[in-house]
């Protein structure tokens, strides 16, 4: 890709009663349209970096594509104005895409892409099944911080969101980032896709609030545990019990609050005999 995910522009600071010039790194937005057999599903505005990712990683979560099995032939096309991420669906996909586009009833947006009723904002989620693993509590409140490791987009801008996955035992494998939030998510999830990674044997870890739409996009993609270094709203907790989803918010180094389904967290007199 030509485009690139940071631009250093000239500004003025004004501080202490003088001011001074000054060049910042800033993170661009492109809008990226997301198009299936030549029909366009979202234009979302998202940091052109890892844009094959993050496709991939929104088509899944938001139930578009049931595997990358449904996909025929993938291409990334650039514009002047912005990229197209186009995807050629085998046959059986293509014809249920198509149906849902139909029933659409107005344009998308961002986190709820493509619903078609009020019904649809709060669809109903599978039930995850219990994984085989623990999350000792010491890495479930250090995950926060570790991923702070993997976000260089972040420390040249500090305006970039970031979501990692987070293995028991080897810490943060992967991470993506991007001016969305949603967006750093669906990237996460497609690269964890693409690279052949279970995300259901791991947590995933996010540097912003736990709303309603990052549950959903956990729990599709199948990761039982959710790690945030801020809040969850009421209504995304309702839904990640009901999900069968893990919640551990406000993780900032010394600790974080547990809300659902707290087994799959060993806290530390665990490890005393």
């Amino acid at each position: 890709m030509t485009m690139k995910p940071v631009r250093s522009l000239p500004g003025s600071a004004l501080r202490g009663g003088g001011q001074v010039d000054i060049t910042r790194s800033l993170p661009e937005e492109t809008p990226v349209a997301i198009t299936f057999d030549g029909a366009t599903q979202a234009v979302m505005m998202a940091t052109p970096a890892d844009i094959e990712d993050f496709a991939l990683g929104f088509a899944l979560s938001e139930g578009i594509l049931a595997s990358p099995q449904d996909i025929a032939s993938f291409e990334l096309v650039e514009h002047e104005t912005g990229i197209e991420a186009r995807f050629w669906l085998s046959a059986d996909r293509s014809a249920e895409v198509k149906a849902r586009r139909r029933a659409m009833l107005g344009p998308v947006g961002c986190g709820l892409c493509g619903i078609d009723s009020l019904e649809q904002a709060l669809r109903p989620l599978p039930v995850l099944p219990d994984p085989d693993w623990r999350l000792p509590a010491a890495e479930a409140g250090r995950a926060t911080e570790n991923l702070r490791r993997h976000q260089p987009l972040h420390d040249q801008t500090r305006a970039v969101h970031a979501a990692g996955f987070l293995e028991p035992g080897k810490g943060i494998t992967c991470a993506r980032e991007d001016v969305g939030r949603h967006n750093a998510l669906d990237k996460l999830i497609g690269a964890l896709v693409r690279r052949g990674t279970d995300p259901s044997t791991g947590a995933v870890v996010l540097t912003s609030r736990v709303s309603v739409e990052m549950v959903q996009k956990t729990v599709m993609a199948g990761s039982p545990v959710l790690i945030a270094v801020s809040a969850p709203t009421a209504t995304a907790l309702r839904l990640a019990r009901e999900a069968g989803l893990t919640v551990a918010a406000f993780a900032r180094g010394d600790g974080f609050d547990l809300y659902s389904h707290p087994d799959r967290i060993l806290p530390e007199s665990s490890d005393v005999a």
